[in-house]
């Protein structure tokens, strides 16, 4: 049954059995439920046992009149609130009137009761008891619902405050490979060409273990165990010598589009952290910016330094803007370090002490620094620069003292999307492989021995060339061939010159760059080569010729050109 019609207890008090069913007779009609008494204590018991919706007093009874009843009444915590009306044929003056309504009445009738008049009144007092109710349920409804929602909110908070933390703790982890990275930046650059021959090195190594590991009979699991034990160890210093060429300014950046509004409005929360209170953080992006071709976590991780070195130069505090803006450079004027293109400039720009002509003279040289002993490495701005160059883009910096700072890093806008082998690994490979005949060019016997042993596991054949002319000494001599993998550095004709030539003399002969260099004279993708970073697995080699020959269609034989047979 719905609360609005459910029916509400009215308690008549009198102690005249014939006004009881008098006024029981009047309020039949209301269709509520009527709970009697005839003195005081047994209304009291009523009131104890019921909820009782309105009351209505004989004024002139026994014992206790119906002032001083309805006195009690009010003094009881749950009836203080209940609606009374006093009825009486006799105290009926002013004074009457006035202590009735001063003791909580809400209505004084006289008697003879008019029927009418008391089913209207009792009707108003009751509807307000029902509004009442209905009020208070939505009230605490409400309470209900603020609670729940309160509380939900605190679990977000919690769980955000949470995720804040997570991510600072994130942030923080970032800054110290940062850090570590500036220590190591010296010793990357000078040895990027040893890191390059370990590749090639450990290419040798991974390449025959995994040969040996196919070879290797199941039950001899000791064996087995040094086996992978040597693979694990071959797979760390392959790693060790990426990490090398990164510092040396020669790994192999993943570009990607970036949107650099979104970018940096990530990582706001972890920049406005390292600034501190003091400094003031504002973000200029405005809409419809154009992405720009970068590696997202270098970008994030050079935004993060500048910021750090801005905060450094602002120790009383002050204001960092991070901007950008599209820019087209048409003509490469005499002093101009920009080749002509499309950019985006990021600017970052401080209040701080600023730089005299000397500081800024040498600020991107590795191991410069301003700050005291134990402070920096002095190779934050090198990194970023060398971030900029490798990107084909360029750092700037503009300065002066008690002026300043704005530096302006300006990066390639994104065209197209980069090739990649890695993700043409995942995208093209199939379960199987036609047998493909396949030119392995490398001056590392080492390598070619093991780059050869591989392929031919794999069902192609194998064809070796030790040097960029013997390659196209058998290529001019008619062998066939359907594709062809060189390594870029070698003596005499460089991996780039002979895959030229080779489309030059032989159009349409698939090629496979292997090289673990990243800064090459001419981008691969440009040329029509696949790029195969090493040292690569067996399973890379396989995609790569895979999607070597079905993006060009099978290559059969390559006539020999009448000028090559003499």
């Amino acid at each position: 049954m719905n609360a609005a019609a459910e029916k509400v207890n009215i308690l008549l008090v009198d102690d005249s059995q014939a006004k009881l069913l008098s006024h029981e007779a009047v309020l039949a009609e209301v269709g509520e439920n009527l709970l009697k008494a005839s003195s005081a204590r047994q209304a009291f018991e009523v009131l104890l046992k019921n909820e009782v919706a309105l009351i209505l007093i004989d004024v002139c009874m026994p014992d206790l009149d119906g002032f001083e009843l309805a006195a009690m009444i009010r003094e009881h915590p749950r009836f203080q609130t209940t609606a009374i009306i006093f009825v009486s044929a006799v105290m009926m003056t002013k004074p009457d009137q006035l202590r009735g309504y001063q003791l909580g009445g809400v209505d004084y009738v006289p008697v003879p009761v008019v029927p009418e008049l008391l089913r209207a009144k009792v009707k108003v007092f009751i509807e307000l008891y029902r509004k009442t109710r209905q009020l208070e349920r939505f009230n605490a409804e409400l309470e209900r619902r603020v609670a729940e929602r309160t509380a939900e909110l605190q679990r977000f908070n919690e769980e955000l405050e949470q995720r804040i933390e997570d991510r600072t703790r994130e942030r923080e982890t970032a800054l110290a490979q940062l850090f570590e990275a500036q220590k190591m930046d010296t010793i990357g650059r000078l040895t990027g060409g040893v890191a390059h021959d370990f590749n090639n090195l450990l290419m040798a190594v991974m390449g025959s273990l995994a040969l040996l590991e196919k070879r290797l009979g199941t039950e001899d699991q000791h064996s087995r165990r040094l086996l992978q034990n040597a693979v694990q160890g071959a797979q760390r210093g392959a790693a060790l010598t990426q990490r090398l060429l990164a510092f040396s300014r020669r790994q192999e950046l993943k570009p990607e589009s970036v949107d650099v509004a979104q970018l940096v409005s990530g990582m706001e929360e972890l920049l406005r952290r390292a600034l501190g209170h003091e400094i003031e953080l504002k973000l200029d992006f405005p809409g419809g910016l154009p992405p720009l071709l970068v590696d997202a976590n270098q970008l994030e991780l050079a935004l993060l330094n500048l910021a750090l070195n801005a905060r450094d130069a602002m120790p009383a505090g002050g204001r960092l803007m991070i901007a950008a803006a599209p820019d087209t450079i048409t003509v490469r004027g005499p002093n101009s370090r920009l080749a002509p293109g499309d950019y985006l400039r990021i600017s970052i720009v401080d209040t701080g002490v600023g730089m005299d002509t000397v500081t800024l003279t040498k600020a991107t040289e590795p191991f410069f620094t301003t700050k005291g002993p134990g402070k920096g490495t002095g190779l934050g701005l090198s990194m970023v620069q060398g971030l900029a160059a490798q990107s084909g883009g360029l750092l700037d910096i503009h300065s002066e003292p008690d002026a300043g700072t704005t530096i302006d890093l300006w990066l390639p806008r994104a065209t197209t999307s980069p090739v990649s082998v890695a993700r043409a690994v995942q995208a093209h490979l199939l379960p199987h492989t036609e047998p493909c005949r396949v030119l392995v060019v490398d001056d590392d016997l080492l390598v070619m021995t093991g780059t050869a042993a591989m392929i031919d596991d794999l069902g192609h054949t194998s064809i070796e060339a030790h040097s960029a002319a013997e390659a196209l000494a058998k290529l001019d001599s008619g062998i066939e061939v359907d594709v062809v993998i060189t390594d870029h550095a070698m003596p005499g004709m460089t991996g780039l010159q002979l895959a030229e030539c080779i489309q030059e003399r032989f159009p349409g002969l698939p090629i496979i760059l292997a090289t673990g260099y990243a800064e090459l004279p001419s981008d691969p993708a440009k040329l029509g080569l696949l790029k195969l970073p090493k040292p690569c697995t067996q399973q890379e080699i396989a995609a790569a010729i895979q999607l070597a020959v079905t993006s060009r269609g099978p290559v059969k034989a390559f006539p020999v050109p009448a000028t090559a047979r003499g």
